[in-house]
C-alpha cells in the first residue's frame, strides 16, 4: 500500500514532464492510485469528484481574483507601477528580478492577495523581458520564492495561517508549541530558500536567454503603449483594493474579499458595469486553469488519505531505523516531498502529515521544534516544483500569457532545483540541532 503515494506521484510527475497537460496528469495519477489499492475506476472517479468539494471555495476565490484584476488592469492602475519598473529598471536584469521577488513577498504578509496581483503585473513586462533577454526562469524563481519564502518564516498574512495550521496540528497529537517558537523554527529552511533565489538569479539564469514560444495562441495581454497618469479611477481603484483588503483580513475568506473589491469597483465607476460580461470571460481565462488545477489535486489527495496510502509509507519508512534520529529525520522529510508533489498545497498538507509526524518524533526523543521544523519542511517541500502548486502555477499564468513559457519545463523544473534542496538540505540539519 506504501508504494500507492509515490507510484502515483511519479506517474504524475512523468506525464508532466512529457508535457501532458497537468490536469490530465493528475486524473492519470489519481485512477493509478485507485487500481493500485484495489478500487474499481467507478469508485475512483467517484472519490476524485467528491474529494473536490475539500478546495471548492479556493476555486472560486481564484476566479473571483481573476474577474478582480482583470478590472483592475482595465482602470489602466497598473499600467503606472509598470511604467516605474521600466523607466527605472530597464537593462538591469538582476535588479528587476529581484524587486519582482520583492513585490511577490509583500502578496504573502503586508498585502495578503496571494497569486491575484501576477495576472496584473507580470504580461505587461513580458516585451520588456524579451527585450532585455531576460530569462523568464528566473522570473518564475523569484515568483515562487515570494508566493512560499515569506509565510514560512513570517507570522503575518498567509504566514499566520500557515503557522496556527502547524501549531493546530501539532498541539491535536500532543505537543504544545507557540507561534514564536514555530516560526523560530522555520527560519533556517526560509534561509535555504533565500540562498536557491540567489544562486537561480545571479548563477544559473544569469545569461541572456531569448523566450521560446511553446503555445500555438497568446491569452489575453495588455501591453504599455502610451503613458498613463494618475486620475480619479485609480483613486477609486486604490480604495477598492483597500476595502477588499480589510474585508478579506476581518472575515479570512478570500472569496468575500475578491467579491467585495468587484462590487465596489461597479459602485464607484471604476469600471463599466456594461464590460460586467468581457471582464468575466477575461478572469475565468486568466485564472480557471489554476481552479480546476485545484479542484483536481485536491480530489488526488483524498484517495491517497482515504486508501490509508499516506498513513502506509509513514509508517514503513518510520520503521526502518526507528532509533537514528538523522535518518528518521531524512526519510520523513523524504515522504513529506513525495507527499506534497502529488496534493501541491503546503497548507493542506500539513494537517495530513502532522497525525503521522507527531507520535513517531515524540517516540524518537525530537525537541517540540525539531517537530515543528520537520512537519513544517515536509509540508513545505514539494508546494515549489509541484505542478498542482499554485506556487508554481501562480508564476506560470502570467509568464504564459504570450505562450512563450512552459509551466514543467520554465516553472516546475527550475523552481523544484533551486529551493525544494535547499529546504530539504537546510530543514534537516535544523531538525538535528534544535
Amino acid at each position: 500500500m506504501e508504494w500507492v503515494v509515490v507510484v502515483s506521484v511519479i506517474v504524475m510527475l512523468a506525464l508532466s514532464l512529457l508535457r501532458v497537460h497537468v490536469i490530465f496528469a493528475i486524473i492519470i495519477a489519481a485512477v493509478v492510485a485507485g487500481l493500485m489499492a484495489g478500487m474499481s475506476i467507478q469508485d475512483t472517479v467517484t472519490m476524485l469528484i467528491e474529494g473536490m468539494g475539500e478546495q471548492a471555495e479556493t476555486a472560486l476565490s481564484y476566479i473571483l481574483l481573476g474577474v478582480f484584476a482583470t478590472m483592475i488592469s482595465y482602470t489602466g492602475i497598473t499600467s503606472i507601477l509598470v511604467q516605474s519598473l521600466i523607466k527605472v529598471l530597464t537593462g538591469k536584469k538582476t535588479m528587476l528580478v529581484l524587486v519582482i521577488a520583492g513585490i511577490a513577498s509583500f502578496s504573502q504578509n503586508i498585502v495578503p492577495v496571494h497569486i491575484a496581483f501576477i495576472p496584473i503585473l507580470i504580461p505587461p513586462l513580458l516585451k520588456l523581458f524579451d527585450q532585455m533577454q531576460l530569462d523568464r526562469r528566473a522570473v518564475a524563481t523569484a515568483l515562487t520564492f515570494g508566493l512560499k519564502a515569506p509565510y514560512i518564516m513570517i507570522p503575518v498574512g498567509f504566514g499566520l495561517v500557515f503557522h496556527q495550521t502547524l501549531q493546530k496540528g501539532m498541539s491535536s497529537n500532543g505537543v504544545d508549541i507557540t507561534i514564536k517558537e514555530s516560526a523560530l523554527s522555520m527560519l533556517l529552511p526560509g534561509i535555504g530558500m533565500v540562498i536557491g533565489l540567489l544562486i537561480a538569479v545571479f548563477i544559473t539564469y544569469r545569461k541572456p536567454r531569448e523566450a521560446k514560444k511553446w503555445l500555438a495562441f497568446e491569452s489575453v495581454t495588455s501591453d504599455v503603449q502610451e503613458k498613463v497618469t494618475f486620475n480619479y479611477k485609480h483613486g477609486l481603484t486604490l480604495v477598492a483594493i483597500l476595502v477588499a483588503l480589510v474585508v478579506q483580513i476581518f472575515t479570512e475568506s478570500l472569496v468575500i474579499g475578491a467579491l467585495t473589491g468587484i462590487i465596489l469597483m461597479v459602485l464607484l465607476f471604476a469600471v463599466p458595469l456594461r464590460e460586467g460580461d468581457t471582464f468575466v470571460q477575461q478572469g475565468v481565462s486568466m485564472m480557471g486553469t489554476i481552479a480546476f488545477v485545484m479542484l483536481i489535486s485536491a480530489g488526488f489527495g483524498e484517495i491517497l488519505k482515504k486508501t490509508g496510502a499516506v498513513d502506509s509509507l509513514v509508517a514503513s519508512s518510520s520503521d526502518i531505523l526507528a532509533e537514528h534520529q538523522a535518518i528518521i529525520a531524512f526519510i520523513l522529510l523524504l515522504v513529506g516531498l513525495v507527499i506534497t508533489l502529488g496534493i501541491g498545497s503546503s497548507f493542506g498538507t500539513i494537517p495530513i502529515i502532522a497525525a503521522l509526524y507527531v507520535p513517531i518524533c515524540m517516540a524518537a526523543g525530537f525537541s517540540p521544534m525539531a517537530i515543528a521544523v520537520l512537519i513544517g519542511t515536509a509540508g513545505a517541500l514539494g508546494d515549489a516544483g509541484s505542478p498542482a502548486s499554485d506556487s508554481t502555477l501562480g508564476p506560470t499564468s502570467g509568464l504564459s500569457a504570450d505562450g512563450k513559457h512552459h509551466h514543467i519545463w520554465d516553472t516546475c523544473v527550475p523552481t523544484f532545483i533551486h529551493f525544494n534542496i535547499p529546504l530539504f538540505l537546510f530543514g534537516w540539519i535544523a531538525s538535528i540541532i534544535l
